[in-house]
């Protein structure tokens, strides 16, 4: 792992999207909230927010964080038969909360699939990305038109 003994802590915040491509007819499912293995809006959104909290066990050299903040978003895209997924996670700590906005939107991007794999084995995870991330030494990143949806 990094040191990070000598830095000070400060106010970080990060936000990840995803996708998750699948037929309408399978999207129609999860908006209508009539999938078999129940409402998968909500059971993603729980699975995003646990996994953030338990990165340091999946990914290794990642420091364990204390997280103060974690708001899991869907936003259903008919244009393009997809679930975006949007993670933001704020901490006051010595090293950025990137990894667990990632970490929220994979795992929340698998529950969905998990849940909706018995009516469509072709869904797509993709564009798994961080968007933006605030706080620490390197300062500011935001990627080039990708503006947050999530607000708060």
């Amino acid at each position: 792992m990094v040191d990070v003994t000598d830095k000070e802590p400060t106010f970080r915040i990060a936000v990840a999207k995803g996708s998750v491509f699948m037929n309408p007819a399978t999207l129609n499912k999860v908006r209508d909230n009539t999938a078999e293995k129940g409402n998968v809006i909500e059971a993603a959104r729980i699975a995003g927010i646990m996994a953030a909290k338990k990165t340091s066990d999946l990914i290794p050299m990642c420091h364990p964080l204390n997280i103060s903040h974690i708001k899991i978003d869907f936003f259903i895209d008919d244009k393009t038969d997809s679930i975006i997924i949007e993670a933001k996670t704020h901490v006051v700590d010595k090293t950025g909360v990137e990894m667990e906005a990632l970490t929220a939107v994979s795992v929340a991007a698998l529950t969905i699939y998990d849940m909706c794999k018995s009516y469509d084995r072709k869904m797509t995870i993709s564009d798994i990305r961080l968007v933006e991330k605030s706080g620490g030494k390197s300062g500011k990143f935001e990627r080039k038109g990708e503006g947050s949806f999530n607000t708060g």
